[in-house]
Order: C-alpha cells, then structure tokens, then sequence
C-alpha cells in the first residue's frame, strides 16, 4: 500500500513527520508478528526541498506531485501561522489531490490540515473536523462541508479528518486498524504511548464566544449572557432587551454565532464551570449552583455534551490539587 504525506507550503513539522513514522514503523510491527510489511511510505511535495515554519526547518520530498500518477493514500499535515494564506500557496497541492481522489485514493486531513482539504471540495455536503480554536474561521469559509464540532476522526466516503494538533495520532491509528488489524494498532498505540480510542476533543476545547460579525444587537446579547450567564435569561427577555421580536432575534443570532441562543448560554455556562474545577477545589454540586444549574441530571448531562467527560471525571482529571 502507498502511502504519500503531503509536504505542503508551510506546514506544521509536528504533524508532518507522525505519518511517516507511523507506518514506517508499523511494518516493523508486522514483522514482529510474522508478517509481510505492508507500506511503502514517501513524503511528495510541489518542490523536492520545502522550508517549513518560517525557514526554521527544511523538508525533503522523495518525490514531486508531477512524479506521483497514483497512491492508495494521501496524508495532509496541518497548516502553519495563517491557514487562509496557506491554502492560497497551496494551488498545485489541491490540484494534485483532487486528481488523486478522482483516480481512487483515499485522503486523510490532520489538523488544519483540514482547510486544505475543504479547498478541494471534496467535503462539500460531508463530515469534516478540525482544531477547535479553527471551527469559527472553517464554518464562515466553507459553508458547504458539515463540521462535526468535537470529534477527532471524521469517515466518510474514503476521507478522513482528525480535531486538533495530538489528535492526529488517533486517526493515523485509526487508518492503521483499517489498513491491517486491531493487535497491529494496539501495539503502535503502546509503543508511541497514544490513548487508540479517544474520539472527542471536547475536553480541550476553549468556548470564547463567537464574536467575528457585524451585528451590533446580537454582540449586545452575548456580553448580556457571558455577564449574567448564572442568571435564568430568557430568550423572550434577551429580544426584549434589544427591541427584537423572537424570530427575528432567534434567526439573526444563529446567523452571528453558529449557535442557538439556548447553545450559546450553555456553551457559556459549561466554559465558567470547566473555569471553576480548574482553579477552585469546590465540589460539583458548588459548581452547578454557581455557573445557574439547579437540577444534577440536566447538568451532568450538557456538561457531558460539550466536554466529553462527566462533571467529576473532569473535576478528577484537570481539578486544583491541595
């Protein structure tokens, strides 16, 4: 099976090499089981020397994209600093992926490497992920491709995508599984320490509010919400407080944020909690009263939505010690 890394204009060295040695390693892997190596595994670029994060690294292709007619599968790394830029320096990448696809490979994106992949459109009216801090900027770019907010490994259709910077390593092991059996990925998974079956980045993720937009009325409601957020706010007293009837205001603040209202104020409410267990050593039944819940269940149960974790699986994996 061929497998060919993409050394795109500006990429991210830390996502770059992690594919390459994955499967390099993984024939090791086979052999240690008595069996035949499986992957051939070559970094391919528009130029056969490209300088990566801002000169600081040069990496050598083994072979240019006009030299690659087919492959099984091509790896996309992330991009670095400006992913728009990136995408724009990349022409002759997407080019050579689009043809590649069409001629049977299948593609998997790593990180932001997810914008370059959305340029093909090769995930247009499908999943996609990427790093959470990138989700606002993806979802106003390319309003075609379903971003699946939170999880790590996207299929669909012969394309992969992976969330955000060391999630990577859990759809390269994905790939692996697919590619050979469960024991070789188990192994790779134990030697390179990586948690195989982690499929939600919601733990990670930094909810600071959707903010890139032009509607004053809709930005004067959520400082409203982030500053009273432990307060029951109606959605009938937040369009009151900015002259609106409720449709309107419902249809224009989903417009802004990407959110309904009743998302964003959970949202908001489930980041001051995350906050809370952070720094403070108060009990979950603390945090629930003070971020505006009342009722266990229905707390346990958004805060499981957002994060991927329960309230005190959160509260024992990044609480303050002593």
């Amino acid at each position: 099976m061929n497998i060919s890394v993409v050394v795109p204009k500006m990429p991210v060295m830390e996502a770059l090499t992690p594919a390459y040695r994955l499967f390099t390693s993984a024939n090791q892997f086979l052999q240690m089981q008595g069996k035949t190596p499986k992957f051939q595994v070559e970094f391919v670029g528009e130029n056969m020397i490209t300088k990566a994060q801002e000169g600081e690294y040069s990496v050598t292709a083994h072979r240019t994209f006009d030299d690659v007619k087919n492959t099984d599968v091509i790896i996309i790394p992330a991009l670095f600093n400006d992913v728009q830029t990136a995408v724009e320096v990349n022409n002759q990448a997407i080019a050579w992926i689009q043809k590649m696809y069409q001629g049977g490979s299948e593609v998997a994106s790593l990180c932001t490497g997810a914008f370059l992949l959305a340029e093909t459109g090769l995930v247009d009216h499908k999943k996609c992920s990427t790093h959470w801090a990138y989700y606002d900027l993806f979802t106003h770019l390319y309003k075609k491709v379903d971003l699946v907010d939170g999880k790590i490994i996207t299929d669909e259709k012969g394309i992969y995508s992976s969330g955000g910077a060391l999630s990577i390593w859990n759809l390269l092991l994905y790939l692996l599984e697919k590619y050979t059996d469960r024991a070789t990925a188990i192994l790779a998974a134990k030697f390179f320490a990586v948690d195989i079956d982690r499929s939600d980045q919601g733990m990670f993720t930094v909810f600071n509010g959707q903010k890139d937009h032009a509607d004053n009325d809709i930005l004067k409601c959520q400082s409203l919400i982030e500053e009273k957020f432990n307060e029951q706010l109606s959605i009938g007293q937040l369009a009151n407080y900015v002259t609106m009837h409720r449709r309107t205001f419902e249809r224009r603040f989903k417009n802004a944020t990407n959110n309904t209202v009743v998302e964003y104020i959970q949202r908001v409410r489930i980041e001051a909690a995350k906050r809370k267990f952070e720094s403070t050593n108060n009990n979950v039944s603390e945090v629930m009263m003070d971020v505006g819940y009342s009722d266990t269940k229905s707390f346990r149960n958004i805060f499981k939505r957002y994060t991927g974790l329960t309230p005190l699986e959160y509260r024992r994996k990044y609480g303050k010690v002593g």
